[in-house]
Parts: C-alpha cells; structure tokens; sequence
C-alpha cells in the first residue's frame, strides 16, 4: 500500500469546492454585465450534438481481500487508491431539445496501486438556457479495473449515474463551452480470479465518485419550433340583442402530434359556449354596446404551445315601437256601458308585437290590438286606459285615451212620513172614544191617500188628556176605533192600518201617511205600539134614549 497525502474524500471536497467557486464567478460576472442578454430559454437553439474532453478525478470506495494473502505478506482487505489524474471523453446525440444518446470513455490508468477505464453507453437530459445548461445521465457498459495488489486489468460491468453543468463561452460562435462540473457515481465489479503462481485474485465491489470538467463543443442546431399563434373574428356585427354571433379561431404552428384544447371567454357577461375552433355567444341579455370575447388555445403549459386571441362585436339599439290609441265611445252612461279600445302599434324593424291594456276604474278585456272597456261599478267622471305594445326583444311603447262616465242623476229624497189630519173627541161627553160624524171628512180623506197609494201605510195615534181617567186606554180606544171606520166603512185593509198611542196631551187622534220606503219611527218619535187584541171596537151608533116608567097612580 502506498501513502496518500489527502484522503479520497478530501480530494473530491477540495475539487467540489473548486468547481463551485468557478461557476459562482462565472454566473456573477454574467449577473454584473452590461452586454445584452441572450434570447430567453425557450426561443434559444439547442445543440444537436455535443463532444466532450476534460479531465476527470476518480475516487474508489471499497476494498479487495486476497487469497491466501498471507503468503505473500498481505493480511486483511486492502483498499483502492483515488487516481488523481485521469482523461474522459463523450459524444452526445441530442433526439430534441431536451433528450439524446451519450456514448462514453473514461480512463484513469495511473493511480497509486489501481487503475481504471470504463467505456459506456446511456441516455442523457438536460434543459438548455441561453448561457447555462444543467443535466442529468445514466449510462451502463464495462469497467477495466486493475489492482490493488498486482492483479491485472480485468473487464467487468459498471454502472454510471450522475449530473453536471455547462456554460456556454462566446468564443466560436457559441459553439465552445466549458463544463463547470460533472460529478458521477459509479459502480464497478472485477472477478480477478485465483492468479497463479502469486495468490493475488479476488473479487472487488467499488463505489466510486468521479469528478470531471473540460470543454465542450457544439454542433448543429435544434431550433424551438415555432409558437402557436391564435386569431379570431366574431361575425355578424353589428348585431341586435338576441341575434346570434359565432366567434371563429384559426391556430397557426399547431403540432399535429399533439391533441389542442380550445376556450372561448367573454367580458362584461358575455357568455360564450363551446370547445373547438367555433363558439356561440349568447347576446339575449346584452345591452347595446362594444364587447370582447377571448380565446384560448393551447397543446401544453409550456411557453409557445399555448395562445390567445380576442374578437370584438358590437350590438346595436333596437328602434323601439310606436303606439297610438283610441276609445269609441268615449262617453258611456252612469248605470254602465262598453267601449271599443283600439291600438296601433307599428316597429321600425317588423317585430312582433304584443298589447296589454289597463285602465284607472272598471275592467279592461281582450288582446290583440281591440279591447273592451267594462264600467260597470265604476264611479262617475274620467277613465284613463293604457295601451301598451311590446316587442319580440322586449322593447315598450305606450298610449293612453279617456272613457267618461256620465254623471248619474241626483237620486230623489227618502220618503217621508206625511202628517195628514185630525179628529176631535171633545164634544160627546157621554162617549169621549166615539168618532163622530165630524170626524168623517178627515178619516175620507185618509181614505183616500191610501187608495191613491197603494204602497202606502197608516199610522193613527190616538192621545188623551192627562186629566182624563184611564187616559192610556182611552188613547188607545180612540185610535182602534178610528182603524174601525176606515176598515168598515171605507174598506181600506187593515194590514195597512197600525195604531199607537200619543203622548201630546189632546182629545184627538193624529193620522200620518206613511210612503213606501218611510220608516214611521225615524220620522215621529214618542208614539207606543196598540196591543189590538186587549182593545175592543165600540160601535158609533149612538144608543137609544132611555124611557121613564110613570109612577103608577096611587091606589084609591
């Protein structure tokens, strides 16, 4: 075994370290600099190909026990060297921007008590910018390892995975770039064997790390495929509220390997349906005015695979429609009538139209451009009727005309009860209930009333004096006796006929007309219903003189 004078982990520290302090340079004189800046990632080129050499610094991890090592005084494992000098080399193939075949070979010959040279095959990605360009690799292939103990070179498989990053210098066009650094780890097998004469077999399991950086070479180009551009119209336009629109996209640059997703967008309510290059825009609820609509068209979140466009539509003002209205007659009686409404309603633009009527009083009937106006139950005076018209697009227009009612005459005074005459009984003494032959040409033209009147009543109110015995009955048979005479003697129905009683303080009876419609109560206050059946009718025959027997003469 031989002295190292730095451990292998060391060594990849000190380089790591160094690397970085390269790229930190590098990226901050970029950051400082004044120069224009490349075209951004997505519209760079990318190369076709790369070729790489550099030197590379490979450190094993593992350790070899010989058999039967002892023999030849070597006891226990002996463990790899790092190689501090080493070449390597790799030509890439770049399939598109992003993915390409890398073929590889390193050799590192010169180590303390090793050596090594690998030669592998793998797929390479990388995300090329316009100055840095990182990436990844796994490759696989065969391993000649040589050592540590005099064993001769062997080949056995390896396995590589690792990354790195380059930066592109501005010599040569571009095309010259410097690795900052690529650092891999490795896996090598070697079955050395049994090895006579000398016992120096044995089988190695390394984990490496390898640590490179060199210049690179670019060549050919894959330039960014063109970006998806988008453009729309919205046709007709100008259009009315509710006419259709359909907004048309055309997509340029489009990639036929790939499926493109459509949107349509609208502002300030617009609504917009659909999914493919057309849509339809709804314009029922828009109001007159400029309005925008977006479109969306994209095969991926990437820059240049998706795009927009806009199409503007204006929507016109409908003229609204024209109305005129009248009313035949125009004047209808108080107990009731009809008039014929008539409406004209014209649209500029031929719409359909649509009337309603309404009216302040009575009840307004019909569609079309006829009414009929009911007043029945309505008050006296003026009624207005509105015509209304409506069109298709919901635009007004309204009229309005005036029905009178008549003013109804003036309705006739109520009935009154009608005090007619009066008869006396203050002149039979003998019979103060009797209704004399005086009193005839007043009850006749009682009589007479209620003939003339058919609808007519009677009201007899008999009174009496307060001195009088028995004044309320007295009353009271004055009155049934005056119904009497006008019942007998003159035929009136007695249905008609009612009798009170008075409270005036007079020998008489009062006799009232009562009309149809008068209410006798309302009209004369103070009088108190006769009980008929508690009164008997008394004769107005006036009775035979009483004779006087002579006195006998006296016996002789």
């Amino acid at each position: 075994m031989h002295s190292r004078p730095l451990t292998s982990l060391g060594r990849i520290l000190l380089i790591a370290s160094a690397v970085g302090l390269g790229s930190a340079n590098l990226l901050a004189q970029d950051s400082t600099s004044t120069a224009p800046k490349p075209p951004a990632p997505a519209d760079a080129p990318a190369s076709r190909i790369d070729i790489f050499l550099g030197y590379s610094y490979l450190a094993p991890h593992g350790s070899l026990t010989v058999p039967s090592g002892a023999n030849i005084g070597v006891t226990g494992p002996v463990s790899y060297s790092s190689i501090n000098y080493g070449a390597i080399g790799s030509f890439n193939y770049f399939f598109n921007r992003y993915v390409g075949g890398q073929v590889e070979y390193a050799n590192h010959p010169d180590g303390n008590n090793d050596g090594a040279s690998t030669g592998q095959l793998g797929m390479i990605f990388r995300y090329p910018t316009a100055e840095i360009t990182p990436f990844v690799h796994a490759d696989a292939g065969f391993v000649r390892l040589g050592g540590p103990v005099h064993e001769p070179y062997t080949f056995g498989p390896a396995l590589t995975v690792g990354g790195g990053m380059d930066y592109a210098l501005p010599f040569l066009g571009g095309k010259l770039g410097l690795r900052l650094f690529q650092a891999d780890y490795e896996y090598f097998h070697a079955n050395f064997g049994p090895q006579p004469p000398y016992p120096t077999g044995g089988r190695a399991n390394l984990k490496v790390a390898r640590l490179s950086t060199g210049l690179i070479y670019h060549m050919g180009s894959i330039l960014p495929p063109p970006p998806v551009t988008y453009a729309c119209t919205a046709a007709p336009s100008p259009a009315f509220p509710g006419d259709p629109i359909t907004v048309t996209g055309t997509a340029t640059n489009l990639n036929p390997k790939k499926t493109a997703t459509y949107s349509w967008t609208g502002s300030e309510g617009v609504k917009v349906t659909g999914d493919s290059t057309t849509g339809q825009i709804d314009t029922g609820s828009l109001a007159p005015g400029n309005y925008t609509v977006t479109g969306h068209v994209s095969e991926g979140q990437k820059v240049g695979m998706f795009a927009d466009c806009t199409a503007n539509f204006t929507i016109k003002q409908f003229d609204p429609p024209t109305i005129s209205c009248s009313a035949n007659p125009t004047t209808v009686p108080s107990s009731g009538g009809t008039s014929t409404i008539t409406a004209q309603g014209v649209s500029p633009q031929n719409r359909t139209l649509t009337y309603t009527y309404s009216a302040s009083a009575g009840q307004v009937s019909g569609s079309g451009n006829t009414s009929t106006l009911t007043t029945t139950g309505a008050p006296a005076g003026p009624i207005t009727v509105t015509c209304n018209v409506q069109d298709d697009k919901g635009q007004t227009a309204t009229s309005t005309t005036t029905v009178s009612v008549e003013q109804p005459p003036p309705p006739p005074p109520a009935p009154k009860t009608k005090t007619l005459c009066s008869i006396n009984f203050d002149r039979d003494k003998k019979r103060p209930a009797r209704v004399d032959n005086e009193a005839k040409a007043c009850l006749d033209d009682v009589a007479l009333n209620l003939q003339q009147q058919t609808d007519a009543s009677a009201v007899l109110v008999g009174e009496a004096a307060s001195d009088e015995k028995k004044a309320s009955t007295l009353a009271a048979q004055r009155a049934v006796n005056t119904k009497d005479y006008l019942v007998k003697e003159k035929g009136i129905d007695a249905s008609r006929i009612s009798v009170r009683t008075g409270t005036q303080g007079n020998k008489e009876v009062e006799n009232y007309l009562v009309p149809s419609g008068a209410t006798f109560d309302n009209d004369v206050q103070g009088t108190t219903a006769v009980d008929e059946s508690t009164v008997k009718v008394q004769s107005r025959t006036a009775p035979a003189p009483r004779r006087h027997k002579k006195a006998a003469p006296p016996a002789q």
